[in-house]
């Protein structure tokens, strides 16, 4: 395990063979004297295959940072790539296409269309980008999620840790080159919370997804194959095989050198 925090400039990042990267980025909110600086030149890259967990303090940049990276928000300077792709360059109309049909989303709060089915929700992506979903897949994330029996109910028929799991479906029915997940297991009780980084890990070393989580839980970031620390809107450092401990660790540090 190596674990290096915290740093008092950005560290250096291989960006040119990453799922998704970010190089010197920076975003301000607002403008004069009451502006926030939530990113301060960012460089880092995210391994394609790979499980990335992003964390720092509170205010630290870290939902920016996914945010940018995901097209959800536009950045003041600097590059978001996702590929070849600099997310920073294209207008809105090809953002929407990039999120539908490149990314995959899973958030805290589900985020599921009430009205429809469990099995609708999961292929609305696809419908709307004019494509089928492949049927063995699709077979299989249900039969792995342990929701092949519910497809035909609708979210307010389904718990937390069933709505999380069609959610995790949805992302990864399209094989997008990257699935962002912000706080997926905010709102879980432990049982199912584990249960869905289990699944985020074993899609990574079976389906060979990327993945890139913002998390505040060093046990949810011990599930991921390396942490990024971001404090101040800078990156402070990495841990790679992180467990428990060491992540709780760094944190320590980071909120002790602020």
């Amino acid at each position: 395990m190596r674990t290096q925090f915290p740093a008092a400039a950005p560290m250096p990042a291989d960006t040119t063979n990453s799922a998704v990267a970010a190089v010197d980025l920076v975003k301000v909110y607002g403008s004069g004297d009451t502006a926030v600086r939530a990113l301060d030149g960012v460089t880092v890259g995210f391994a394609r295959a790979a499980f990335t967990a992003i964390m720092g303090p509170s205010g630290s940049g870290k939902s920016t940072l996914m945010h940018c990276l995901a097209g959800l928000d536009t950045a003041t300077s600097g590059r978001a790539l996702l590929g070849g792709t600099d997310l920073t360059t294209q207008p809105d109309r090809v953002l929407t296409k990039v999120r539908r049909e490149r990314i995959g989303f899973v958030f805290q709060s589900f985020n599921l269309l009430p009205q429809l089915t469990a099995e609708q929700n999961i292929t609305l992506p696809l419908d709307l980008a004019g494509r089928r979903a492949e049927r063995g897949l699709l077979q299989h994330l249900v039969e792995v999620l342990g929701i092949a029996g519910r497809l035909n109910h609708r979210p307010s028929e389904l718990s937390g840790g069933q709505q999380q799991r069609v959610a995790l479906a949805r992302a990864l029915v399209s094989r997008p080159e990257v699935v962002f997940a912000d706080e997926p297991t905010g709102n879980l009780d432990s049982r199912s919370g584990a249960e869905v980084l289990a699944f985020l890990r074993n899609s990574v070393r079976e389906l060979g997804q990327t993945v890139v989580m913002v998390t505040h839980d060093p046990a949810a970031a011990a599930y991921a194959d390396r942490v990024v620390l971001l404090a101040d809107g800078r990156v402070a450092g990495e841990i790679d095989r992180p467990d428990r401990a060491s992540v709780a660790e760094a944190l320590q540090s980071l909120g002790s050198a602020r």
